[in-house]
């Protein structure tokens, strides 16, 4: 489960850096996320990340269960610390992996966000330049001296 939970980690990452500057394959990786968020998309990624969550909260229980056990008995068992040592490992990949997943959420979001306001603004600049355009035609009309 560790090195799956490395695999996953490594890829979030790479989607984060991918996210961050603006490249040809963040184009693609936001259209992704975008058909991802759609229809069942939202449904399982909630199911994946509360699993997540559980067997988090599993790994934490496991380490409190393994400290407790340790401060009673008052020796630290070999086994114990292996034990300890493995769940706290995926205690943290899986926690660092639930942050990460959290930060593409929000970069998606922030980026779509973006792309709204500036189509917003290119939309309005049209609309400003178009009145304007149209306010000088009819000064010009007007200024123009009348032939009879």
């Amino acid at each position: 489960m560790i090195q799956l939970l490395f695999t996953l980690l490594m890829i979030q990452i790479a989607f984060i850096l991918v996210l961050s500057f603006a490249n040809p394959m963040r184009k693609l990786l936001v259209k992704g996320l975008d058909l991802l968020k759609r229809g069942r998309g939202p449904l399982v990624t909630k199911t994946v990340a509360a699993t997540m969550l559980v067997v988090f909260g599993s790994a934490m229980y496991t380490i409190t269960k393994i400290q407790k056990r340790s401060k009673d008995a008052g020796i630290v068992n070999p086994t114990d610390e292996v034990l300890m040592a493995n769940r706290l490992l995926e205690a943290s990949l899986l926690g660092f992996s639930l942050f990460l997943g959290l930060i593409i959420d929000r970069q998606h979001y922030y980026i779509r966000e973006i792309n709204l306001l500036r189509k917003n603004l290119e939309t309005a600049k049209k609309r400003s330049q178009s009145i304007e355009s149209s306010k000088r035609r009819v000064a010009a009309e007007t200024e123009k001296p009348k032939v009879k």
